[in-house]
């Protein structure tokens, strides 16, 4: 078997290791070896040079949607289309991305999509929600792409069937985060009033109605709401009454049986040994920390902890009380590291700051997410952390929080799957080439 050889300085995804000359050796999908750089090959060995860039592992990414045809988002809405299933995986491939775990939670391993698709160097995976109140919850606020067999769907079914984790226990649309913002308050205010509106104005109008904890606390008056709705040219358009009906009841229908479905995906994470994310916000951070304690061989993840329902003092604090639990830190692009249309980078760095992160991924964003390549470029140039930990992030760490879906990958060491990415050296969301399962499927930053 002809050998594929990979020359160039790498990062191995352990979070320590930096071989500034090096040659990865791979033959069929597998890595055989990493050795110092070796300029001669054998006849038939194909080789790239990979000098003046850097070498990476495949990121793993364990937080996404929009990747599988089935039920869409914990809200089990209707599918995307094939189109924009087909868009969202090669962004994340070209992105570097050669695992992704499709954490919707309510669609089934056969919706992953490949008989309607084709096959896709993209490795895809999914989670499972399939709880009682957790199905309950997709119903009241969706639940458009839900069919008899997702209803009927158990967790043990689903495992036995191929998916990877549990979750994502609740979700922007069924606890109030940022689905709301972008997608269902807006639509229910144009409803209403024929104006399109901002999701960082429906933001506002959520949090000065609900609070940012949904509780009600710190909650505007109806003076407060008026001065809101005049000051973003809706005084004329809806009452402050009007206001504070259509987001308690856009929002607050599916919360409690999505708070009860945190519940229950942590008792199953502890039968079942499986690692489970949690969706990781204002709302649900004390049941989340809670649920750490009551059920402590749970291997409970806390998803997108640098969510913007939380001020960044908050995040930190979050993190710290669910970390000393034992709970897996993970925090996601987001829109906000490059787009910044609905948000910022305060959140991430502050964590990333203080050495809170363990894993990285990117959620969905309304599908305006940035790339895991351009957050972990970004805390190298701050200085936030070394750029072999910031790497780990989405590769070595990955494997340790999820190996049923990762741990034979996320490092370029030998006998591990040759997921491997090369980036230019100054600027690592720069992907040049993807090679994924040993093949070279992104050659010049273009699909092969």
């Amino acid at each position: 078997m002809d050998t594929l050889i990979v020359n160039g300085s790498l990062i191995t995804g352990d979070g320590i290791t930096f071989l500034e000359k090096a040659s990865v050796r791979i033959r069929g999908t597998m890595i055989v070896d990493v050795t110092p750089y070796q300029e001669a090959s054998n006849e038939g060995d194909r080789i790239i040079d990979a000098g003046g860039s850097v070498v990476l592992p495949g990121m793993v990414n364990a937080h996404a949607h929009g990747c599988i045809v089935g039920p869409s988002m914990p809200s089990g809405s209707l599918p995307l289309s094939t189109e924009d299933v087909s868009y969202q995986r090669n962004r994340h491939l070209l992105s570097g991305t050669t695992t992704l775990l499709n954490v919707c939670g309510l669609a089934t391993p056969d919706e992953i999509g490949s008989g309607v698709l084709g096959p896709h160097a993209l490795d895809i995976h999914v989670s499972t929600a399939h709880t009682p109140s957790s199905l309950a919850a997709a119903g009241i606020s969706d639940g458009a792409g839900l069919s008899a067999q997702h209803l009927a769907a158990t967790i043990d079914d689903m495992l036995a069937r191929g998916a990877k984790a549990l979750g994502e226990a609740g979700g922007g649309q069924t606890l109030g985060g940022g689905a709301q913002d972008y997608r269902y308050l807006p639509l229910a205010i144009e409803k209403v009033t024929g104006v399109a509106i901002h999701p960082k104005i429906a933001r506002q109008f959520k949090e000065a109605v609900l609070g940012r904890r949904l509780d009600g606390a710190a909650a505007a008056s109806d003076d407060e709401l008026e001065g809101l709705l005049d000051r973003h040219a809706l005084d004329g358009h809806l009452t402050a009454e009007q206001l504070r009906r259509i987001v308690v009841e856009t929002v607050m229908p599916p919360v409690h049986l999505a708070m009860r479905g945190l519940a229950e995906i942590a008792a199953q994470s502890e039968r079942v040994g499986m690692a489970a994310i949690f969706h990781n916000a204002a709302p649900t951070a004390a049941t989340i920390v809670q649920l750490a304690e009551t059920y402590p061989r749970a291997r409970m993840i806390a998803g997108h902890s640098n969510h913007p329902m939380f001020l960044p003092e908050e995040a930190v604090t979050t993190a710290t009380l669910l970390k000393d639990r034992g709970v897996t830190i993970d925090v996601s692009t987001l829109d906000c590291i490059a787009t910044r249309w609905r948000n910022g980078p305060e959140n991430l760095d502050h964590l990333a700051t203080e050495g809170l992160i363990d894993t990285l991924s990117t959620d969905y964003a309304g599908g305006d997410w940035d790339t895991i390549l351009s957050a972990i470029q970004r805390m190298i140039a701050k200085k936030q952390m070394p750029a072999p930990r910031a790497v780990a992030l989405a590769a070595g760490n990955v494997a340790k929080a999820i190996p049923e879906l990762a741990g034979d990958r996320g490092l370029i060491e030998r006998n591990k799957q040759a997921d491997i990415i090369i980036c230019d050296a100054h600027n690592f969301a720069r992907v040049r080439h993807v090679i994924a399962k040993g093949r070279l499927v992104v050659k010049d930053a273009r699909i092969v």
